[in-house]
């Protein structure tokens, strides 16, 4: 795995490349606000960008969106010490792949690879947060087995781990996927997996 990391403290930098090279970890570069995030990417087009929030220039919401117009598919980790509701949600709504907290030093690792991976990563007290901030009443008009599915791709299963799962053709799975992002008027399996953290404790309750 490559990556690029992207904080305004240098010190935090250091550090973070310190613990992710020796995870074995390759680092292509380093960078210190949403400017150099943009153009590094661009430069190495890596696996992943592991970025700060607040940063001079352009913060990391901004780098962000700029990064995903540029490729859809970027996977961008976002490291803060911040929890405001504002970032996570922007961070959400842009497609993001994850959002930890500089705290959890022992959790950057494995957010590390399971981003890679192609699940989303969200740091217990942002999960917390999150369902803070969107409880509320809702109308979910989705089938046994479309809750089902739902649940199994905020998990970061693909089609055919899901078909296999189910005892449904990849096929089958694709057409409910896309009944579901019709339904909520999502884009994509990203935004469908926010939709489920939005609003599961609604779903349970």
């Amino acid at each position: 795995m490559k990556l690029v990391i992207i904080d305004d403290d240098h010190l935090v930098v250091n550090s973070l490349k310190t613990i992710i090279t020796a995870n074995g970890i390759d680092v292509l570069a380093i960078g210190y606000d949403g400017l150099q995030a943009v153009k590094l990417y661009n430069k190495y087009n890596p696996d992943l960008i592991l970025m700060d929030i607040r940063m001079d220039k352009m913060n990391g919401i901004d780098a962000t969106k700029k990064i995903l117009e540029l490729d859809p598919k970027a996977k961008i980790l976002l490291i803060t010490t911040f929890q405001d509701d504002e970032y996570i949600s922007s961070a959400l709504s842009l497609g993001c792949k994850g959002y930890i907290l500089k705290q959890n030093i022992k959790g950057i690792i494995p957010a590390i690879n399971a981003v890679h991976s192609g699940n989303l990563v969200f740091d217990s007290k942002i999960v917390s947060n999150i369902t803070k901030l969107h409880k509320k009443d809702v109308d979910i008009d989705l089938s046994p087995r479309e809750l089902d599915i739902l649940l199994l791709v905020s998990d970061g299963l693909n089609n055919k781990e899901i078909a296999k799962q189910l005892f449904l053709s990849e096929g089958t799975v694709r057409n409910y996927i896309s009944t579901m992002l019709e339904k909520l008027s999502l884009r994509d399996r990203t935004q469908l997996a926010i939709y489920y953290y939005k609003t599961k404790y609604d779903v349970e309750d």
